[in-house]
């Protein structure tokens, strides 16, 4: 199988999301104060700026459905690829932008990536390492979202301060760069989700047409009332569609979202519901203070005095990272809530432009965001089987989406038709941003309080193994319907899904002479299988054998057998098809003349599995099959046998396909192929 050099390692694809998910985040906050410059550099009108923002966030909310959808029919890694390269394309039009016409293209590319990228890179990252790394994990998607988000006002106002906006716009192309280079260097194929699945175009057409209309209304509310008809009819036609395609997926038999799994329990609608309440009280405690803070003050000033909001998501990131394997992840986001209310009413306080206050303001929003949305996600998740993941992180983020980017504008058209002043406007616009932030918090007890669900320890065995949920979710207002809530399922005992390090193996033990088998590395590819045929020439027929497929949640690790299904994002589905290609190795192996057994073994990244199960098995020899590369490809694609020949002691046999011996001049029929400093032997495709 094709991977890339650092495939199944934890922090190259902790990089990767990190760079496919901070341009466009950290650009939707940080574009506001450069909006004049922009504009009057490329002839657009701040109706026209407006409307590029909007289509860009409408992409981004109706791109989580689509990305859903392909990742049921299409290899979920390389479509991964193919959001990364339109990432880069988005970036680099926009911050090339002759005119409004690329500039607009340029927004709706990236935020059209950034969702697909977050829909198609969260399940690898959360459920395709062992549980230790779940913390981090949520660490950095807290912090890819809302760290991105918190450092938006500075990098604007500082790019603002120096009268330009392209070089801001080149650095997010770079990172976009980075991402797409990230993405190849941790490729390692996976599958399609379910490729019997049915193709949704009436999903996919309620969400993007929603999505545009209704945020297409919104942008116009910078030069129309709210209740005008070239506002109102694109924006509650839009969320008419929306709410549609809601009810279709509540209804349907083979939803593409699942709906009807997230709005009938009851944990899952307060997380829901907490995160579309934090979504829509932010803006208010950010974009709109912002907005009249620069009325008094520099846009670099501004931008200066929101850091602590940055400092805030990091110590709150971390809180996550602590408690999300504890009952206590349940109080954050109630906690978060909080703390946004009680931002907002110290913003309230700090206008003017009391700047002690704003520093104030600023780290308590950014405690409060740190705390609601991402934690809400998750305790969302947790309700669920893992997966489920991919299609609950796109419901939260498209009516996320709706809630953040719809409610904006309409607070800030709020601010200058509630009153003449616009001081007195923007405390309006807060007020509903601290009703907003109370109501939230009231929701979630209520839905807790109504439907029996109390906070539980989650667990993360069952949850990543993808047996059942990490927690026992009511049904929805149970106790008031008076239906009982049945207890959370118990296992026998917790289960290791990580993998220790291979233990070092002394150069003495290679003297001795050992019955061990030979271990043969199959991921069920051409490459995989010549190799176990050849082997017999090379090492002779009779011995023990071990075929060994690793394995792993999400990025799978090897080829299914034609025509094969199976839910990548379900451990227990990916463990039994692993056993299935093994035990179809073993039996070529036995029609090759060994005496062969099989087993299939999960580990990250893939020569890791490899080595551990040859030495567990006292192997005295690794074979395996290389796929041949040169120039660039060479370059930016790994080598798994060459890993593995560097990380054991046990010597490793390369056995070359037939093709490529025939093409190779450097290697004699029947000279004995080169080792690892010895002569060893192994089967694994690339």
């Amino acid at each position: 199988m094709r991977q890339g050099p650092f495939a199944g390692r934890y922090p190259a694809v902790a990089v990767m999301v990190t760079f496919a998910l901070i341009p466009y985040l950290a650009l939707s906050a940080a574009i506001e104060p450069l909006v004049p410059t922009i504009t009057a550099q490329l002839g657009m009108t701040p109706q026209m700026m407006s409307l590029a923002s909007g289509l860009a966030n409408a992409a981004y909310a109706a791109g989580t459905v689509l990305a859903v959808q392909l990742a049921q029919h299409l290899p979920q890694r390389r479509m991964l690829l193919a959001y990364a390269v339109v990432l880069v394309v988005g970036a680099v039009v926009t911050a090339g932008a002759l005119n409004g016409v690329m500039f607009t293209f340029g927004l709706i590319f990236l935020g059209l990536a950034t969702s697909m990228l977050l829909i198609a890179a969260a399940p690898s990252l959360t459920i395709g390492f062992p549980k230790k790394r779940l913390p981090q994990t949520a660490m950095i998607m807290n912090m890819c979202v809302f760290g991105a988000v918190a450092i938006g006002p500075f990098i604007g106002g500082v790019q603002s301060a120096a009268g330009q906006w392209r070089p801001l716009f080149w650095i997010i192309a770079g990172i976009a760069v980075l991402a797409l280079a990230m993405a190849v260097l941790t490729f390692e194929d996976a599958p399609p989700a379910d490729p019997t699945a049915p193709r949704d175009l009436r999903a996919i057409g309620l969400a993007a047409a929603g999505c545009v209309l209704a945020f297409a209304g919104a942008a116009r509310l910078t030069t129309h009332g709210l209740f005008d008809v070239e506002v109102a009819l694109p924006m509650f036609v839009g969320l008419a569609l929306i709410v549609t395609l809601i009810t279709y997926q509540f209804r349907a038999r083979r939803p593409l979202l699942t709906v009807r799994a997230v709005l009938t329990s009851s944990i899952p609608v307060a997380g829901v519901g907490l995160a579309l309440f934090a979504a829509a009280a932010s803006v208010a405690a950010t974009s709109l203070t912002a907005a009249a803070l620069m009325d008094e003050l520099s846009a670099f000033r501004v931008g200066l005095l929101y850091l602590p909001e940055l400092g805030g998501a990091i110590v709150m990131a971390v809180v996550f990272g602590v408690v999300i394997s504890r009952r206590a992840m349940h109080y954050l986001p109630l906690v978060g809530m909080v703390l946004l209310a009680a931002g907002i009413v110290v913003f309230q306080l700090a206008l003017p432009a009391n700047q002690p206050l704003v520093l104030l303001g600023a780290a308590l929003t950014g405690l409060a965001l740190g705390a609601t949305v991402a934690p809400a996600l998750f305790v969302t998740g947790f309700s669920l089987q893992s997966n489920s993941l991919q299609r609950v992180f796109a419901i939260i983020e498209l009516l996320r989406a709706v809630a953040a980017f719809l409610v904006a504008p309409i607070l800030a058209n709020i601010v200058v038709s509630a009153s003449a002043d616009r001081l007195d406007g923007t405390r309006h616009a807060l007020w509903i941003g601290f009703g907003l932030a109370i109501a939230g918090a009231v929701f979630g007890i209520a839905v807790y309080a109504l439907s029996g669900a109390r906070p539980q320890k989650p667990d993360l065995d069952r949850f990543l193994d993808g047996d059942a949920a990490a927690w026992h979710s009511p049904p929805l207002l149970a106790r008031l319907r008076g239906t009982a809530a049945a207890p959370a399922p118990t296992r026998s005992g917790p289960v290791d899904r990580g993998l220790p390090a291979p233990a070092p193996i002394a150069e003495s033990d290679l003297d001795r002479a050992t019955p061990g088998p030979i271990c043969f590395a199959y991921d069920g590819s051409d490459l995989a299988r010549s190799a176990i045929v050849a082997a017999p020439g090379l090492v002779g027929p009779g011995r023990d054998a071990v075929v060994v497929c690793v394995w792993q949640p999400a990025d799978v690790g090897f080829t299914p057998p034609p025509g094969e299904y199976f839910d990548p994002n379900n451990a227990h589905e990916v463990a039994r098809m692993a056993e299935r290609v093994a035990a179809a190795g073993a039996l070529l192996a036995e029609q090759a003349g060994f005496r062969a057994r099989s087993v299939a073994v999960e580990a990250a990244p893939t020569w890791q599995g490899i080595v551990f199960a040859a030495q567990a098995e006292k192997a005295r020899l690794i074979v395996l099959g290389p796929h041949p590369r040169g120039g660039l490809l060479a370059a930016l694609q790994g080598s798994v046998s060459a890993t593995v020949a560097a990380h054991t002691a046990i010597p490793v046999l390369f056995v070359p396909s037939p093709a490529d011996t025939e093409t190779d001049k450097t290697v004699e029929s029947g000279a004995s192929p080169q080792v690892n400093g010895r002569s060893a032997a192994v089967g694994v495709g690339e």
